[in-house]
């Protein structure tokens, strides 16, 4: 452990940050939480400017030295600048096999658990596998980081490699940590909280009550299920055609068509399924320049209703949609205390859509490309889709627990052919249901795996 920092200060965590404190208390000896990306650099790098890039990265991003520790006062973070993580750099060309070796010290890495009082919470390598290419691994936990914190890092390291060079950077450094959780302070101390705390109970009034886990007896799935479908040549672009026709943008467009999918057995008049949805929680916040665990995760309330075409069902649950961002700064833990839900209990976040429109980052000379090799634990079941930002290079995955194979099943089956009939032209102006229920086999029932249960990471050994 390195020393202490002298005049720091001990901060309270915020509510996201709790529930990963909590799930590290239940289970410290699995590596849940662990998130990390390899960025593929090819090309005339300059290995020099590239560490000297990462460097001041690793000490810009303040979250990369957060300290943790517990005591009478409930638990307490500060950034420490002792811990700020080193660049390591490993040529493996050497290697038989460079790419595998380094693979394989990637995965051995995401499996080790992470003690948060004591180890530390990230790692940034640089590892060359060939004469043009580079592997950057970095490694964190979710209790400091989520996907939109790692995308403004891996940019934040283009820019910086860029200056490196001479050359114009890019976006500027990051604002101090203590920054956000102010800012999450007077939120919640705020009357736009309270309006949210409103907003959430008049959703949820109707609502049978949502699907608890507690945290202590969670039983995890210890090998998930996982797809990924082959997309149709060209469906990006019918989907941004039939996305600016509805007057939404393309990731509303793929969320709200997943969710009618997921809902599609839902019988009239039944309560609407809630379907879990990611909110980055960032716009109008400080956040948008701090690397910090930001996401929310709010339910989508959605049903059908007879004979509602698919242009009625967009316009109405767009409006919910966009209902949910307007206030979706307010915590799904607060939302979870005013449920009645106690400590060591959360939501059961299934069926999860995840949209990511991420454009991979840049550095100068080169191309790069991002892969997540760990994203933490889900639930029961998810679709996640990622994609560049203007909606090209569009890919599907899905994970979930073995007993919900028929619904992954279902989903590599029909899904896609659903969204290729939903984005052609002419559709909004169809029964939502027929659009559904079109196929040559049919879809078939998608109703809840029999257990409630969370998936472990598939780069976990278990």
């Amino acid at each position: 452990m390195t020393a202490e920092p002298p005049g720091a200060a001990w901060l309270e965590l915020t509510l996201a940050q709790l529930d990963f404190w909590e799930e590290f208390r239940f289970h410290p000896d699995r590596p849940l939480s662990t998130v990390a990306h390899c960025i593929e650099i090819e090309g005339a790098a300059e290995e020099i400017a590239l560490v000297a890039a990462l460097s001041r990265l690793a000490r810009e991003a303040e979250v990369l030295a957060l300290r943790f520790r517990d005591g009478p006062g409930g638990p307490r973070q500060r950034v420490d600048p002792g811990g700020v993580p080193a660049v390591r750099v490993q040529d493996l060309r050497g290697a038989a096999d460079p790419e595998a070796r380094a693979r394989r010290m990637m995965a051995d890495d995401i499996a080790r658990p992470i003690d948060l009082e004591r180890d530390p919470l990230a790692a940034l390598w640089l590892l060359r596998v060939g004469p043009r290419r580079w592997l950057w691994y970095l490694r964190g936990h979710h209790i400091v980081l989520d996907g939109y914190g790692m995308s403004l890092i891996e940019r934040r390291a283009g820019a910086l490699y860029a200056e490196a060079l001479g050359k114009c950077a890019g976006p500027g450094p990051f604002l101090p940590f203590a920054r956000y959780l102010e800012e999450e302070t007077v939120y919640r101390a705020g009357p736009r909280h309270d309006r949210d705390r409103a907003h959430w109970a008049e959703v949820l009034r109707d609502i049978p009550d949502l699907v608890v886990l507690p945290k202590g007896a969670e039983d995890y799935a210890p090998t998930p299920v996982a797809v990924a479908p082959d997309l149709p040549a060209g469906l990006d672009a019918r989907l941004q055609r039939a996305a600016r026709a509805a007057g939404m943008g393309w990731p509303d467009l793929l969320t709200l068509l997943s969710a009618a999918w997921i809902a599609r057995d839902r019988p009239d008049g039944a309560p609407g399924l809630p379907v879990w949805l990611p909110y980055q929680s960032r716009l109008g916040s400080v956040a948008a320049a701090i690397p910090a665990m930001v996401v929310n995760i709010l339910p989508l309330i959605v049903s059908h209703r007879p004979e509602e075409t698919l242009g009625a069902y967009l316009e109405r649950s767009g409006r919910a949609l966009r209902g949910l961002r307007r206030h979706g700064r307010y915590r799904v833990e607060q939302l979870a205390a005013d449920r009645g839900l106690r400590a060591g209990e959360r939501f059961f976040f299934s069926p999860l859509v995840n949209v990511l429109p991420f454009d991979p980052p840049e550095f100068s000379g080169c191309s790069a490309r991002s892969e997540v090799l760990a994203a933490g634990p889900g639930d029961g079941f998810n679709l996640t889709w990622t994609a560049r930002t203007d909606g090209s290079d569009l890919a599907l995955s899905i994970d979930a627990d073995p007993a919900a194979a028929e619904e992954v099943a279902a989903a590599a089956r029909t899904l896609v052919p659903f969204l290729a009939r939903a984005c052609a032209p002419g559709a909004r102006d169809r029964p939502l249901a027929d659009l559904l229920a079109e196929g040559p086999a049919g879809p078939a029932p998608c109703r809840p795996p029999r257990t409630a249960r969370p998936i472990a990471s598939r780069q976990e050994k278990t």
